[in-house]
């Protein structure tokens, strides 16, 4: 038996009647009392036990759970015939007082009063979602990883694993590690059951922030196609944790990282199980695999959790997993196969469906790209992949990637090129020694552009501080004339949105900046000699000494540092409210906060800039052969931007420059952390650096 809305097998009727309910949204199973409608039988049972709660329980108001309510134990919620609490339909296991005493103390997940929802969900299976995390057993990776849980055991004496000591091979406790494994994630999954405010609201509220306010920066899923109950569990947690982070309240940053964490555990012990996963329309198995890998690596690398940064750091992704899966040699979406403006309704959809998939699977390996390149900058290491021989071909155009139903994905496929360029040949293109004039013609997206752009970063890595490079990576002169060849295809790619146009300017000015001096590498060098705790790169290890910083402050490399973090800082002032939250946006902020440190330090306060940049001028230097040979042949129009590099007076009676103070610029910067912080928690690190930084320059 097929759904007929997307051609799901199923081998029994229920199943597919209670699956069909998730495309139309019917809930069929109404309360006798409340007349409130439910989608599924046992969520109807687990409502009326609310009607019927003993005297002197809860009330059971119905209003959306905030997360001020007072917290209460499992003691004191209802329980039914079988021991079981009955909030939210959560099974607790009440069979032992020390159960008990554990799950009412829990710290990670603080237990609040919700009862009855009436809300409805955007998401209709969120409320299936809940119930599965919400009982251990229902998540499939929990028996294959952890074979010896046994949900109801009771709880005795703290193990070594939960006093925190460490384990003596001499004295045998590792014989107990498998047991006491397994007993700390029952009652770990336990605490996670106990927490009634993680409800499917919860749940719901988190996706739909994950695909209203992530996606349209970083679209690796797609929304008009997406189904709930054909993914795997750890990808849904993945998303609904940065869903979180665009939540108000404090505690959903908290409930957020424990769905993380649970996700982040089921990929790296079971991921032999989530390997062989296939969606009904994938080429290839493990695409969902290597999709919650991107998501799950993402979130870590900006999280406030100091030790969930360096773990992901550590991992930093696997990208064997989809070679072993042969999501590299997937063949593209055959052209030949697009379906006719005249085809059957089913027909159309169909093939809309498998060209989502395909371009998911490509996506989800280019993602892996463009993490890489900005993991290099945020941990100060070298790339891992190779950039430059990306044989993947560049992702489909937005708004084809965006459309919501098959008959517009249709009407913008018929006006799509037959054949697109790889990256590897486009790199080819942009490092070419002589410009090559259809590059502005290539369909570059918002994404594509981010690939190319952490590219770029990852031969900056390669590249140390005096411009000695390894043999066959680009030198900076070479990376500076690519960068400038961006530009254009930046701001004349008329397909762009504004917003999009500037979240890749804004990354196009880091690696400018970086093409001066390594911003990572500055930022330790004054920390190091203000005696200045920072927690962003680890300090331990042995960096050279830089450069004299005042002296450095009044160079020509400092000046074209500085106009590049000026922009920073006005890109991100112009961004609209709602866009102001892209994955690179710490690090690029605080590379322009660095640059502004070295010149408070140095006594330059205040600058006066050109009213018009001519960013070409800031990116090539005078040692690049081409500017040099212009020079000579008395060609080069001396503009306001180059007699600023060179420290000489800018404008004209005509054009007078502008006057900017770096300690004001500073402070609003320091605003600006203050308010990205409550999203990506790296900043709350950055900000703690910049507040030391103002103190000294005052």
């Amino acid at each position: 038996m097929d759904c007929k809305w997307c051609r799901r097998s199923f081998s029994k009727g229920e199943h597919l009647r209670r699956h069909e309910r998730s495309h139309t949204g019917a809930r069929p199973f109404v309360c006798k009392v409340c007349r409130r409608p439910f989608s599924r039988q046992d969520s109807l049972s687990r409502h009326e036990r609310l009607h019927v709660r003993p005297l002197g329980a809860a009330s059971t108001e119905t209003s959306r759970p905030t997360t001020s309510e007072a917290p209460v134990s499992p003691e004191s919620l209802p329980q039914t015939e079988n021991g079981t609490s009955g909030c939210n339909g959560s099974r607790i296991s009440v069979s032992s007082p020390e159960v008990e005493q554990q799950l009412s103390t829990a710290n990670a997940f603080p237990v609040t009063q919700s009862m009855d929802l009436d809300y409805e969900l955007i998401w209709p299976e969120s409320e299936e979602l809940f119930h599965s995390i919400m009982e251990p057993s229902a998540l499939p990776f929990l028996p294959a990883v952890f074979p010896q849980i046994d949900l109801n055991m009771r709880a005795g004496t703290p193990t070594f694993l939960e006093r925190g000591l460490p384990i003596d091979i001499s004295t045998g406790v590792s014989q107990k590690a498998i047991p006491d494994v397994n007993r700390l994630v029952a009652i770990w999954t336990s605490n996670v059951a106990a927490n009634a405010d993680i409800n499917y609201v919860f749940l719901d509220e988190c996706l739909h922030m994950f695909f209203v306010k992530f996606i349209p920066t970083f679209p690796v899923l797609h929304r008009a196609t997406f189904v709930y109950g054909e993914c795997i569990h750890p990808l849904l947690l993945s998303a609904i944790a940065i869903g979180s982070l665009y939540l108000g309240p404090a505690d959903a940053i908290t409930k957020g990282e424990g769905l993380w964490r649970l996700a982040n555990a089921a990929v790296t012990t079971s991921w032999q199980t989530f390997v062989t996963h296939r969606g009904p329309y994938d080429s290839c198995p493990g695409v969902q695999l290597v999709l919650t890998v991107v998501l799950n690596q993402m979130y870590g690398m900006l999280s406030k959790n100091r030790q969930i940064r360096t773990s992901t750091q550590v991992f930093n992704g696997n990208i064997n997993w989809s070679k072993f899966c042969g999501m590299y040699d997937s063949e593209p979406y055959p052209m030949e196969e697009l379906p006719a403006a005249t085809a059957s309704k089913p027909e159309i959809d169909r093939q809309w469906r498998l060209w989502v998939a395909r371009e998911l699977q490509q996506r989800a390996l280019l993602a892996h790209y463009i993490l890489d390149g900005l993991n290099a900058q945020v941990s100060g290491k070298v790339a891992s992949l190779r950039h430059t021989s990306n044989q993947l071909c560049l992702p489909g155009e937005e708004a084809a990637f965006m459309a919501l139903s098959a008959e517009e994905w249709l009407s913008h496929m018929q006006s799509k090129p037959v054949q697109l360029p790889t990256f590897r040949s486009i790199f080819n293109h942009i490092f070419s020694p002589t410009p090559q004039p259809d590059l502005h013609t290539l369909p570059f997206s918002a994404f594509s552009l981010k690939v190319i752009l952490e590219g770029v970063q990852s031969m900056l890595s390669d590249c140390d501080d005096e411009g000695e490079t390894s043999v066959g990576v680009p030198g900076k002169v070479d990376i500076r004339r690519a960068l400038a060849r961006m530009y254009d295809c930046i701001v004349l790619r008329p397909s762009l949105s504004t917003e999009d146009r500037y979240e890749t300017l804004l990354r196009w000015h880091a690696l400018g900046l970086d093409t001066v001096i390594s911003s990572t590498t500055l930022c330790q060098v004054v920390c190091r000699r203000q005696g200045i705790a920072q927690h962003l790169w680890d300090g331990s290890r042995v960096t050279r000494p830089g450069p004299d910083l005042v002296a450095w402050a009044g160079t020509h490399d400092a000046r074209r540092a500085l106009l590049h973090a000026l922009q920073m800082q006005e890109i991100v002032e112009s961004l609209p409210r709602g866009r102001a939250h892209t994955i690179h946006m710490p690090i690029c902020l605080f590379s322009a906060a660095t640059v502004y440190s070295v010149f408070l330090l140095a006594g330059l306060a205040t600058v006066r800039v050109p009213v018009v940049v001519d960013w070409k001028d800031v990116v090539y230097t005078s040692d690049d052969p081409s500017v040099a040979l212009a020079e000579l042949t008395g060609s080069v129009y001396i503009s306001d931007t180059v007699r600023f590099l060179r420290g000489e007076p800018v404008g004209n009676f005509a054009i007078a420059p502008r006057m900017r103070n770096l300690l004001y610029e500073f402070n609003s910067m320091q605003k600006l952390f203050g308010c990205l912080k409550t999203q990506w928690g790296v900043a709350s690190d950055m900000q703690d650096v910049i507040d030391q930084w103002i103190m000294m320059c005052h």
